[in-house]
């Protein structure tokens, strides 16, 4: 995923709702950015978010 794209999915998720998948995935949290996070988890559950 290119990360011109990865930056537009991560605009339109909440903080909250990125962490809360990241902790599903045992994907550390605290201090992190929300880019950051958003390259841990898998492109499916990006746009899964993102739609909501």
């Amino acid at each position: 995923m290119e990360t011109e794209e990865l930056e537009e999915l991560v605009k339109k998720i909440k903080a909250k709702a990125l962490k809360e998948e990241a902790k599903k995935r045992g994907i550390k949290t605290a201090c992190v950015k929300k880019i950051d996070i958003a390259k841990q988890l898998p492109k499916e559950v990006l746009e899964e978010l993102s739609s909501k």
